[in-house]
């Protein structure tokens, strides 16, 4: 078997991984978008989230997952991708901090007392408490997109390429590209999946997130910083990333001085350390008005696939989503329902796109 894989961000790489694993062959589509929301995001899988601290959607599942393949990959390239760094989370607000005292009276086992939070008096101002969320995790996803994207290449799976979609025909037998021939495409593009006449009908709902990246001289980068909405990430050569918004409005996806006006505010009222910032970064998510993402085969098209509409939770959904769609393809295995595209079947109106017999 072959596929395409259309796109090389989080989505893309995973599907890619479980194909090769599963002994398919694979040739994976991409242009370096260097601002995509894979390349922006933070790497953080939390357990936890909102003003109510509800547990994510199946974090029971996708949290041991996610540590034992995040392993697996970083071995198979050489690199340690993940770190169990736990999040220190200081409430905004008495009322916050009874929302986790609640969470830890019921037993969660994500959210746990902090027995001395007056040693982080000396780096941060906080007047709520604090407690600790763990496990939770950062990932390297910077080096595991340039390191896979190497692997690849070094396997003659990778065609540096813009995808352009008058090149794809498809036919009962398979779909060509170009020259290229394959049993199924499946499109992993992001935000540009919503391009495709395929996928177009799909009740997408962006949404533009922005960080900023700093330079904190005596921060410990052993942990994840969580105030309110805002988090502080440890990020790259001892720098930090700190954001996100979620603005449902943007123009465009460029960084805007009012998040940096903003955040610069919040840096100087929380920490007791000096900051300079060195980066402002900014990316469009692919999210969904269900918050549920896209994984599955097109209802008509069935040589077609998609995985997409990951939004804030790619970096822990992808693994686990796109190994279902591996077992979809391969063994019939039906996906996690609330994640098959085939939940909108409304959405696909009747319409051929170069559809014919393959020569």
């Amino acid at each position: 078997m072959r596929v395409f894989i259309i796109g090389q961000g989080i989505a893309g790489t995973w599907l890619s991984y479980w194909f090769l694993k599963a002994g398919a062959d694979v040739v994976v589509i991409d242009n370096l978008q260097p601002n995509a929301s894979t390349w922006v995001a933070s790497g953080v899988i939390n357990p936890v989230t909102g003003r109510q601290v509800v547990t994510t959607w199946m974090a029971d599942e996708l949290l041991p997952f996610s540590e034992k393949i995040y392993t697996d990959i970083g071995k198979l390239l050489g690199r340690d991708l993940i770190r169990n760094c736990g999040i220190l989370a200081f409430p905004a607000s008495e009322q916050m901090m009874e929302a986790y005292r609640k969470k830890i009276s019921d037993g969660s086992p994500y959210v746990h007392p902090l027995n001395q939070p007056a040693e982080y008096e000396d780096l941060f101002r906080f007047a709520a408490g604090a407690v600790c969320i763990k496990p939770a995790y950062w990932i390297d996803l910077q080096t595991l997109m340039v390191c896979w994207r190497q692997w690849l290449q070094r396997k003659d799976c990778f065609l540096e390429d813009n995808f352009e979609p008058h090149y794809l025909q498809l036919s009962q037998e398979g779909v060509r590209y170009k020259n290229l021939q394959a049993d199924y495409v499946f499109y992993c593009q992001g935000i540009q999946i919503a391009r495709s006449d395929f996928w177009s009908g799909l009740p997408f709902s962006f949404n533009k997130g922005e960080a900023l990246v700093a330079d904190i001289p005596g921060l410990p980068a052993g942990q994840i910083y969580k105030f309110g909405i805002s988090t502080l990430v440890p990020w790259h050569n001892g720098k930090w990333w700190i954001g996100s918004t979620y603005d449902n409005h943007f123009r465009d996806d460029k960084p805007t001085p009012a998040f940096r006006q903003k955040t610069e505010i919040f840096l100087k009222q929380i920490l007791s350390l000096p900051f300079s910032v060195e980066d402002h970064i900014a990316a469009i998510r692919p999210a969904t008005l269900d918050r549920r993402p896209f994984a599955g085969l097109h209802p008509q098209h069935p040589r077609v696939g998609i995985l997409g509409g990951l939004g804030t939770k790619g970096v822990s959904l992808s693994p686990w989503l796109s190994h279902q769609l591996v077992n979809r393809v391969l063994t019939g295995t039906p996906l996690q329902p609330t994640a098959d595209v085939a939940r909108f079947q409304h959405a696909f109106p009747p319409f051929r796109q170069n559809i014919s017999r393959m020569p």
